[in-house]
């Protein structure tokens, strides 16, 4: 995690900035300086460069076109601006109502409920419906076509009421409890119908970070904050970066039960650091502190141990072993090695390595675990049991099931244990790092070379055989954030609020689309729901959607002062 001040001002360097920067020593010995992104950058077909004035500037693509905007721009500091948009107006077509559906079990307060069905089982839920007295209607859901989804019908959904309030739809709701079926109240402006994305009017709430290299003097990285295994507000986080603005980035680990709260679920770099394996190939977010050569790259990783006799694989990077948040791992995970959204997949057999990116220690429970000093020297062997202190500098590497006895094998107290791991690219190549690059996770795809490019399908948003879940999650009006590089150069962080009457939220389609009318080249959504928070000069700009109100979240996009 990078924490910068103004030039002027004696800065004492935090001790979870400087634990860090030791612990990856070994690491980063294994991905050398000169980064290779910047030429898989520049590999991507030429586009002649738009007029400063001409990018961004177009009206939001959202409701019809003659709908009332306004927008506020400010200056945070020099090469970074602030906007606020405000488009449309409260539509009298939106009303509240109730969808019939069964609840999801996740923790996850963003985790879809299960609501759509094919039309006989919509059906029968409304001749149950019909006969407790109620009136029931059978809705088919068509959906917006998206690069490689969508553009068909998702089945139907059972809805009841019509209402002006939510307190009048939760009345509704709790009779149709009484029948055993499940219930929510939802606002029908968080539909995301085709004939609705052009049709509504609103309001959308925008909020819109826009850092030109050619003007910035400052830092653009991430932050984690002290450690991965834990989840600060991105204002802690903004306030620990001494941020001058900061927006919750990538996708991370909520539930204990799915890994360690914090863990990114995905590729994360930090400072050149890889500390969390790529979903296999789902894109991600790359910038670099100097706000230049910002790209949305799909990585792969390779890693490996090597001790005595033959190197191991690894199998992932500080997380807990035998859990992996949105699946994509190797071949053997369940129920599957391709990335599937806010699933964790299992595999009983496991390496994993840790440093002390991670926490002060490692996940407990049964296996073993392998210490090294910075020097890459086995300091202690846990044999029966896995859990303990990282050393200041050092790493661990834990073991699972099978793959105990191969580390055990592999380790000798007093002889040195290689830790290696590095992104390879969609070629096969090794990606060198630099110190000064930072990767977050994301997902879907939004945007390639400037067209609209949202793929849900290929990054694990369109589950087969769950409608439900690209209903709730890719089709509906929800939170979003994302973020991308334009045709100058310039790095744009975009927030958009929802799951409220004064602000509706993006679809994957809309805010695919919003993105290209601001011009950008590439991007990519980000972590979005509770998560979407954007903070400008120590404030909360946005609306955050959860009703107890800013969610700790995994890192955060930080913009630091000038240098």
């Amino acid at each position: 995690m990078t924490s910068r001040r103004p030039a002027s001002r004696p800065v004492q360097i935090p001790r979870w900035r400087s634990r860090q920067a030791v612990a990856g020593l070994a690491l980063s010995a294994t991905l050398v300086a000169g980064s290779a992104l910047a030429s898989t950058a520049s590999a991507q077909p030429a586009r002649p460069p738009l007029p400063a004035a001409a990018v961004g500037q177009a009206k939001l693509p959202l409701g019809p076109a003659d709908l009332p905007e306004t927008r506020d721009v400010r200056v945070l500091q020099p090469g970074v601006t602030l906007t606020k948009i405000v488009r449309g107006q409260a539509d009298p077509k939106s009303v509240w109502t109730v969808e019939v559906a069964i609840p999801s079990s996740s923790p996850d307060p963003d985790a879809p409920a299960t609501a759509i069905s094919d039309r006989a089982t919509a059906d029968a839920a409304a001749v149950r419906l019909r006969a407790a007295g109620l009136e029931p209607r059978v809705e088919d859901v068509p959906t917006p076509k998206l690069a490689d989804a969508g553009g068909n019908s998702l089945g139907y959904r059972v809805r009841l009421g019509s209402f002006a309030t939510k307190a009048e739809a939760e009345a509704l709701r709790t009779k149709v409890v009484a029948t055993g079926l499940g219930g929510s109240s939802i606002f029908t402006g968080w539909d995301g119908e085709p004939d609705d994305v052009s049709g509504s009017t609103g309001p959308w709430h925008v909020q819109v970070l826009t850092i030109d290299p050619k003007k910035f003097r400052g830092g653009l990285d991430a932050s984690y904050g002290l450690d991965i295994e834990a989840r600060e507000t991105t204002s802690t986080l903004t306030a620990l970066t001494g941020a001058t603005a900061a927006t919750n980035a990538g996708f991370f680990v909520l539930d204990p039960k799915a890994g360690a709260p914090g863990d990114p679920a995905g590729v994360a770099v930090y400072d050149g650091r890889l500390v969390s394996e790529p979903i296999a190939g789902r894109p991600a977010l790359v910038i670099s502190d100097n706000a230049r050569g910002t790209a949305v790259e799909r990585f792969r990783w390779h890693g490996e141990i090597r001790g005595i006799g033959r190197s191991l694989p690894l199998d992932g990077l500080d997380r807990v072993p035998g859990l992996i948040r949105n699946c994509g791992g190797t071949a053997d995970d369940l129920p599957t090695s391709k990335p599937l959204h806010d699933v964790t997949c299992t595999d009983a057999d496991e390496l994993i390595a840790f440093d002390s990116a991670y926490a002060a220690s490692t996940p407990s429970g049964p296996g073993a675990e392998v210490i090294v000093d910075r020097h890459g020297v086995v300091t202690a062997i846990r044999t029966t049991a896995r859990g303990g202190a990282i050393p200041e500098g050092g790493r661990t590497v834990q073991a699972i099931g099978n793959q105990v006895p191969l580390l055990l094998a592999a380790a000798k107290f007093g002889k040195r244990l290689e830790i290696r791991a590095s992104l390879t690219d969609t070629r096969g190549h090794d990606v060198r790092l630099s110190s000064h690059t930072t990767v977050v996770n994301g997902g879907p795809e939004l945007i390639r070379d400037g067209r609209l490019n949202a793929t849900p399908a290929a990054d694990g948003m369109a589950p087969v055989g769950n409608p439900s879940f690209y209903y709730g999650w890719v089709h509906k009006r929800n939170p979003r954030t994302l973020a991308g590089v334009d045709a100058l150069g310039r790095t744009v962080i975009i927030t958009a609020d929802g799951r409220s009457e004064a602000s509706l939220g993006l679809g994957i389609g809309e805010t695919a689309a919003v993105a290209k009318s601001f011009g950008l080249q590439n991007a990519i959504n980000l972590d979005g729901g509770g998560s979407t928070t954007m903070v400008a000069n120590g404030k909360v700009v946005n609306s955050p959607s959860d009703a107890t109100g800013e969610r700790p979240v995994g890192d955060a996009l930080v913009v630091t002062p000038t240098r």
